[in-house]
């Protein structure tokens, strides 16, 4: 009676459990499969990096195709003011530049600071937040980890000054489609 109690117990448990591998969401396959089988290298994408759940999802056709894990700087909250402060911008930003870096495998650099970075920077100013002699900052891009590093991004370790940081793999994967029609939206 206890060995067929058991057994019960063993095969209801299976059973939830091939359930839950069955109903697999779309998107959790995608989160599983390269971006390269999903979109042609060549799609025309948009960026969406939501700094409260830590993500960065790529949009074809207004259409959510894959969604990376990153981090950002020392302050993962609020929106860079300026130069030194480990806060990652928000806002609407395009792409000045990408290439390989030998540090965090690959670089893209977004065009922090444009137009409306620089009239936050000024509003600011005047408000007396930012200091005298205090600069906007410039540099912040989307690159990798150090070698062997992934678990900072695991960990939701918050090590860079201002940059969003994913895993080697996953910024080489979505390095192909960045061009400099790229959009880029960083929110809160």
């Amino acid at each position: 009676m206890k060995i067929a109690k058991q057994l019960l117990i063993a095969i209801s448990l299976m059973l939830i459990v091939i359930s839950c591998k069955n109903n697999t969401s779309a998107q959790e396959e995608a989160q599983i499969e390269s971006l390269q089988k999903i979109l042609p290298i060549g799609s025309n994408i948009s960026i969406l990096i939501d700094k409260s759940d830590y993500t960065l999802s790529v949009i074809s056709s207004d259409t959510l195709v894959k969604t990376y894990n990153v981090v950002f700087g020392g302050n993962p909250v609020d929106d860079k003011e300026k130069e030194g402060d480990q806060r990652t911008p928000e806002g609407e930003f395009g792409v000045r530049d990408k290439y390989p870096h030998r540090k965090w495998s690959k670089f893209i650099w977004i065009d922090y600071p444009n137009a409306n970075s620089w009239k936050k920077f000024k509003q600011r100013k005047a408000a007396g937040v930012i200091k005298e002699g205090e600069t906007i900052g410039g540099e912040v891009g989307i690159h990798g980890v150090p070698e062997g590093m992934n678990h900072l991004i695991d960990n939701r370790q918050n090590w860079t000054l201002g940059c969003i940081s994913m895993k080697n793999n996953d910024v080489n994967e979505i390095y192909p489609y960045i061009t400099d029609q790229t959009k880029i939206t960083i929110q809160k």
